[in-house]
């Protein structure tokens, strides 16, 4: 409908569009909470190690299975804009800590619940935002009091904090050996830049491979190349390898306007021909000089080039991605040379062993062994591909964690301890406030409760005898560490079950959850345009002809 206004006379003024619809008040906000929450609902199954998994089938017929939050809002074509906001703290959680993506989201849909409620009784969703804010500024400082810090160097804490992450995921007893690749994996990239430490995961790369068992997974102390030896005539194997990686083509480039070149005798004919051949010999030439055994080569190697590079016995790959020759020059030590001229000896990589495999139907180049390589690889195995996808999101969550905790190193005890000590904290602080933002930040204290609620509620325990217990427990003196184990169903220390997590990934689930629950809050008026109509042609029925 298009949206009219009168003027004092009578006369209608046409405002929008036509075919616009908008909603406010109460409605816009009803329907965008409905919409929010129902994202929730549809992750909050999944939470926890008891959590069942999601079969997402997209148009093409393509099947994900998984519990991962991430994963999940990723595959679904979500419509309502609220709707997407949800799915944008998933991806922000994702992308910042790479773990808590449900637990942000089942939290954001919790506290839009419990704000409906207040929104009911005719509480303004300014007064809502503002205790959402001092609840979220109090639950961060919480966080950081209770948290545990850690020394890198301690393995068994770094061990239990990738078990933790992995604990929900189908990987099932290949937990452990996952484990052990992230927290290796993470510890050999990792660097230090003034008097911090940074770990950046992009620097891990990960090869996935069906075929074998999970156990076969294994981290390769170098790179993995997904080319194949550009001529059989190579060696398919080097040991003590001195890398050359080229960006430069090892071909003679085509000139760039037409010639025209007049040969009269046959003797010429050969002659130019022989240049080629002779300025490709160059180029082998130089590899050589340098001492180079293997190449690289982001561009293209020629036919005769590749020929020549055979009869020296200098193993080469060509059209290597960029990207793989930045983690190749981490790995190796080498540098990436543009110009064949400025090829020394010092501009070469040097790894242990470079070899051609046969992994499943397709060949790889394993680049291994190097000496203290700033970029790794990791290939999983999998008899499943369905298997593989689910141990890469395993794994993508574990060298996330573990590179939190070398970043930033704090740990909290997971099982819902922490949200029940931030919860016990928050009403405490409500009564301090007061006036009606006290009952904002109480809705929240609520809210964040939802995290033992669920885990209790998919392990199948009783919820709300174990909110009572855990309540109870965190009112003692040394029970911040109290949390639920759902595999037997009673209240224990999480720090001494070894059930912990990065304080950052809790942190930001608690960000990102009040900034988008505020967010979606404070919309009191939706308007949307309509959608550009696709044009169809008439159709024709079968037979019909063209002039009919």
């Amino acid at each position: 409908m298009a949206y009219l206004t009168q003027t004092a006379s009578g006369q209608p003024v046409l405002i929008l569009k036509e075919g616009t619809t908008r909603s406010r008040g109460r409605e816009a906000q009803r329907n965008n909470i409905m919409a929010a929450r129902i994202i929730g609902e549809v992750l909050k199954t999944t939470l926890g190690p008891r959590g069942m998994d999601k079969m997402l089938i997209d148009s093409l017929g393509d099947i994900t299975i998984t519990n991962d939050g991430a994963a999940i809002l990723d595959e679904i074509e979500v419509e309502h804009p609220a709707a997407k906001m949800m799915v944008e703290i998933a991806k922000t959680q994702d992308d910042m800590v790479g773990d808590g993506t449900t637990t942000s989201v089942v939290l954001a849909g919790e506290l839009l619940k419990r704000a409906e409620e207040l929104l009911d009784q005719n509480i303004h969703p300014t007064i809502l935002v503002s205790g959402y804010r001092k609840a979220a500024q109090k639950a961060i400082e919480t966080i950081n009091k209770i948290s545990i810090p850690v020394n890198i160097e301690d393995r068994g804490t770094l061990r239990k904090v990738a078990l933790t992450s992995m604990a929900s995921k189908a990987v099932g007893p290949a937990k452990e050996h996952l484990a052990e690749i992230a927290i290796d994996a993470v510890k050999q990239i990792t660097e230090k830049r003034g008097d911090r430490l940074v770990a950046d995961i992009d620097n891990i790369q990960i090869i996935k491979k069906t075929g074998k068992s999970l156990f076969e997974s294994q981290l390769v102390r170098g790179l993995i190349i997904d080319k194949e030896v550009v001529h059989p005539g190579m060696p398919k194997k080097i040991e003590n390898a001195k890398i050359a990686l080229l960006d430069c083509p090892l071909e003679i480039e085509k000139t760039e306007f037409s010639a025209e070149i007049r040969i009269r005798d046959p003797v010429q004919m050969k002659a130019f021909l022989d240049q080629e051949t002779k300025m490709l010999k160059e180029m082998v030439d130089k590899v050589k000089a340098s001492g180079a055994n293997v190449v690289f080569c982001q561009k293209g190697i020629d036919d005769m080039a590749q020929h020549f590079l055979a009869k020296e016995g200098i193993l080469s790959a060509r059209r290597v991605k960029q990207s793989d020759m930045e983690k190749l020059a981490r790995a190796t030590g080498g540098r990436i040379v543009t110009d064949l001229d400025d090829l020394s000896s010092q501009d070469l990589g040097e790894a242990g062993m470079v070899e051609e495999r046969k992994i499943g139907e397709d060949k790889m180049i394993f680049v291994e062994k190097c000496k203290d390589p700033r970029s790794v690889a990791v290939l999983l195995r999998a008899g499943l591909e369905r298997m593989v996808d689910e141990a890469e999101r395993a794994m993508n969550d574990a060298l996330s964690v573990v590179s939190d905790v070398i970043e930033n190193n704090k740990i909290v005890a997971g099982g819902g301890a922490v949200e029940v000590e931030i919860a016990k904290e928050l009403r405490d602080y409500a009564t301090k406030v007061g006036g009606r933002e006290q009952l904002a930040i109480e809705a929240f204290a609520d809210a964040i409760e939802v995290i033992p609620r669920t885990l209790a509620e998919n392990a199948g325990l009783e919820p709300i005898d174990i909110i009572v217990e855990l309540r109870a427990a965190h009112e003692k003196t040394d029970g911040k560490y109290m949390g639920v184990n759902v595999f037997t169903g009673k209240i224990e220390n999480m720090n001494l079950n070894g059930v912990v997590e990065p304080s950052v990934v809790k942190e930001q689930a608690v960000k990102s959850a009040a900034e988008s629950s505020s967010m979606i809050l404070r919309i009191d008026d939706v308007i949307a345009a309509t959608k550009p109509k696709e044009e169809k042609g008439p159709e024709k029925t079968p037979g019909e002809s063209e002039e009919y």
